[in-house]
């Protein structure tokens, strides 16, 4: 399995100009193969704050969601609101465990 989490970090008023793009992409993705969650989230403390999660049954299914139209669109709408920084990271895991209790 794979995990991606981000954070992209923009102008404050800039989460509106791409709230579309970003409903779209999630509705499209969730559809994927190999897709078991991906969800956009805005940090409560910092608004200018988005963070993105996902989990990936496979890296084949990574890389076929990389090269999507709906991943291109949203590459664009991104670009265009010139991000002030992007940091998204791919983690393999061996295991899903409980969390100790």
């Amino acid at each position: 399995m794979l995990i991606v989490s981000g954070e992209i970090v923009v102008e404050e008023g800039a989460v509106d100009k791409v709230r579309d793009a970003l409903r779209t992409m999630e509705d499209e993705t969730r559809k994927e193969p190999g897709c078991l969650s991906y969800v956009f989230s805005l940090d409560i403390n910092a608004p200018t704050v988005m963070r993105i999660f996902e989990r990936w049954e496979s890296m084949d299914a990574l890389k076929a969601h990389l090269k999507t139209p709906h991943m291109a669109t949203f590459g664009a709408a991104v670009g265009k609101i010139q991000p002030k920084s992007v940091a998204i990271k791919a983690y393999e895991i061996a295991k899903e465990v409980s969390l100790p209790r």
